[in-house]
């Protein structure tokens, strides 16, 4: 009797510490997402996503975090595979405010919940703060209360870093091809990781959901004090054809190497997006100081 109580106790500490092992090795909850912006943080975060859109596009666009190959590509954002997702067996859909009329579909495969970022007269920084946060104990990750805290001392950073320049607006723009483009307001996450390194944006007219366009490339003349900062994707022969343009060549901030050209970025992302257009910004001004 005694034997057989030591293998039965032998064989549950077994059990128990396999399940430990396994348990440290649960990737946690099945997450699918639609909008990038929260794929992006979903990502950065370290959640379990098995599912979400337009993934060859978001990784030229976004380029980082890294989206790993097991993901499910459901489509087209405004056209999603729905049988694709049911097979991806999400335990959880987070969606946003772009794509709201698809939560009645995804409820049926799984629950869901919305984190919008972009909303008109509100913040997109705070509430991608919000968003990064409320995702995080929702998946009980805390690397996302670490990305809250270590992209806020990095902008504190770089604002003092950034402090020393040349006190000039910028102005954040995308082209649409050579003769428009695309300029992102006070009321963008570009905008407002510029406003927390203590940065002018210089485009001070209205916006439509964070930016204008289009905008016609001769506008670039009427504020000739700006940095222009170049933020991809754009076309690259709308980029050639520009550069090499009489009048590019004649605006004040190109004769005076007053444009920075940054690696492509989500135009509306969340977290992810802001910090890597902060990262972008200190390393290009540093560049052009030390130059």
């Amino acid at each position: 009797m005694q034997q057989f109580t030591r293998r039965t106790m032998l064989s549950a500490a077994a059990t128990l510490a396999a399940a430990r092992t396994l348990g440290a090795q649960d990737p946690g909850p099945r997450v699918a997402t639609l909008d990038w912006a929260l794929l992006e943080t979903l990502l950065a975060i370290g959640a379990n996503v098995v599912a979400a859109t337009e993934l060859r596009q978001f990784r030229q666009v976004a380029v980082k975090p890294d989206v790993p190959d097991s993901v499910a590509d459901l489509g087209l954002r405004g056209t999603p595979n729905f049988e694709v997702l049911r097979f991806a067996r999400p335990d959880l859909i987070l969606n946003s405010n772009f794509y709201a009329w698809a939560d009645p579909l995804m409820s049926r495969i799984a629950p869901v919940e919305s984190h919008s970022i972009y909303k008109p007269g509100e913040s997109p920084y705070i509430l991608a703060e919000q968003a990064t946060l409320a995702i995080g104990e929702r998946l009980q990750l805390p690397s996302a209360n670490r990305m809250v805290e270590e992209l806020a001392a990095r902008l504190d950073r770089y604002k003092n870093l950034l402090a020393g320049g040349d006190g000039r607006p910028v102005l954040p723009i995308n082209l649409g091809d050579a003769r428009h483009y695309r300029v992102f307001g006070s009321d963008s996450m570009f905008g407002e990781v510029l406003r927390r390194v203590g940065l002018a944006n210089a485009w001070t007219g209205a916006t439509s959901y964070s930016a204008m366009a289009p905008m016609g490339i001769e506008t670039l003349a009427s504020m000739p004090e700006a940095w222009i900062v170049l933020i991809p994707p754009h076309p690259e022969d709308a980029f050639a054809t520009l550069t090499e343009s009489a009048f590019w060549k004649a605006l004040p901030a190109v004769r005076e190497n007053r444009v920075l050209t940054v690696g492509s970025i989500n135009p509306y992302g969340a977290l992810p997006a802001a910090s890597r257009f902060a990262d972008f910004l200190a390393e290009g001004f540093s560049r052009a100081r030390n130059g």
